[in-house]
């Protein structure tokens, strides 16, 4: 199955709409247009990497390889070359560009079955792989997630996480395919994202817990064009909920992983409850006999929308098919023959007023095989003792899933959407 080539037809349909910054979408199909008649050398079905920061020339590096007919290769800049997936080319700026695009025939639709992009996983917990996602992929995500969230027409969407990924990158695909506008910020600024939220009428921002906190932190309250928040990468403390509400943000809580092309689950724009909400209408989640999540439908790698995938992730379904996600099963600590999801802990440890952040984590004990052990980051000008925190883990949860050590550290590792990185903790 074909369909319009996103660019070209927004560009038709919505000409002096803004697409990309302060590029309308006539403007982004016309450099996009002059930079893939400056791609020699380039095929169809050849990966292309785009060595580029976030920003206007990125989607136009972006149209420009899909309307050569070539794969989509986002390379996260602050990696090595060893560590970037493989391409055939590499596109970083300046950008090539041509006045006669007669030269080539750009290409007019996009065969959903084919890939549009290789994605790289964030790699939390252990090392990232390349996930192919096709046409079809990108598609049936933005028109799910739309339809999530409620839509009224084309959005404002901030994107302030890394293009390299798929929760950044798929920001600017939808836009193309919605007609919306992506306002898109070369790194994460809390003061840049929060003066956005208040003066540039932003509509939805994707952020992950850590951030969604620092933009509470620094004074968000009742954005005025702000139709959601939507709130990914791990599940989120119920204080950081009270929170939002009561600083009049709504939140949109969401699950979602690389090889289902982004959100899987998400709740309806200020919904306010304490899980990731009911799947898209275009995939299907079922959790397995040991609590591991799987996932199928139009949205999974691989274009087999019977095929499950199974995530790794650890979850439960409730009656109303809404999914509350626990953690990873790599994660889980194993102490003394019970098991600890971190994010558990975690989350009581978010609730004590002078914790800013903290992570959990399992260490080798000579008598319970594992012992749970805490890192917390405290807020500025307030202090807590370790026994302090543990004695507040102890009044609300069982005694085997207390930590057994606690340690005030400055900072925490973490990816550069946000995301705690687990394998970084050890």
């Amino acid at each position: 199955m074909v369909v319009d080539a996103w660019l070209t037809r927004a560009a038709r349909a919505h000409p002096d709409r803004p697409a990309v910054g302060a590029l309308t979408f006539a403007q982004l199909h016309a450099r996009a247009l002059r930079t893939a008649a400056g791609l020699d050398g380039v095929g169809p079905g050849e990966r292309v990497a785009l060595a580029l920061a976030p920003g206007e020339d990125f989607a136009v590096a972006l149209h420009a390889v899909w309307l050569r007919g070539a794969v989509a290769v986002p390379h996260d800049l602050r990696l090595t070359e060893a560590e970037r997936p493989a391409a055939d080319h590499v596109l970083a700026g300046p950008l090539p560009s041509s006045e006669v695009t007669g030269a080539f025939t750009p290409v007019t639709h996009h065969d959903l079955d084919a890939t549009a992009a290789i994605i790289q996983t964030s790699g939390t917990s252990g090392m990232a792989k390349p996930i192919a996602l096709s046409f079809g992929n990108w598609l049936w995500s933005a028109l799910g997630s739309a339809t999530a969230l409620r839509s009224p027409g084309p959005e404002r969407w901030l994107c302030a996480l890394p293009v390299s990924h798929v929760g950044g990158l798929s920001i600017l695909v939808r836009g193309a395919i919605t007609g919306g506008t992506a306002v898109v910020h070369e790194s994460w600024d809390t003061q840049r994202v929060l003066d956005a939220l208040t003066h540039d009428g932003i509509t939805l921002i994707s952020v992950v817990p850590t951030t969604l906190a620092r933009l509470l932190d620094a004074g968000l309250e009742r954005p005025p064009a702000l139709r959601c928040a939507l709130v990914g990468g791990g599940p989120v403390a119920p204080e950081l909920l009270l929170r939002a509400a009561a600083a009049g943000v709504p939140v949109s809580q969401t699950y979602g992983l690389t090889e289902a092309c982004s959100q899987v689950t998400t709740q309806r724009p200020g919904d306010g409850q304490a899980d990731a909400g009911p799947p898209l209408f275009t995939t299907r989640v079922r959790v397995g006999e040991d609590g591991e999540i799987f996932v199928r439908g139009l949205t999974v790698t691989g274009n087999d929308p019977q095929r499950e995938l199974a995530t790794g992730d650890l979850g439960r379904l409730d009656a109303e098919g809404r999914l509350t996600v626990v953690g990873r099963k790599a994660d889980t600590i194993v102490t003394g023959g019970e098991n600890v999801a971190p994010t558990e802990v975690e989350a009581v440890l978010a609730e004590h007023p002078a914790v800013a952040e903290a992570a959990v984590l399992g260490r080798a004990d000579p008598e319970w095989g594992e012992a749970v052990h805490a890192l917390v980051v405290l807020r500025d000008g307030m202090s807590a003792s370790p026994e302090q925190l543990r004695e507040h883990c102890a009044a609300r949860l069982a005694r085997f899933k207390v930590p057994k050590g606690v340690r005030v550290v400055e900072d925490l590792p973490r990816t550069g959407s946000g995301k705690l990185l687990r394998r970084g903790l050890r």
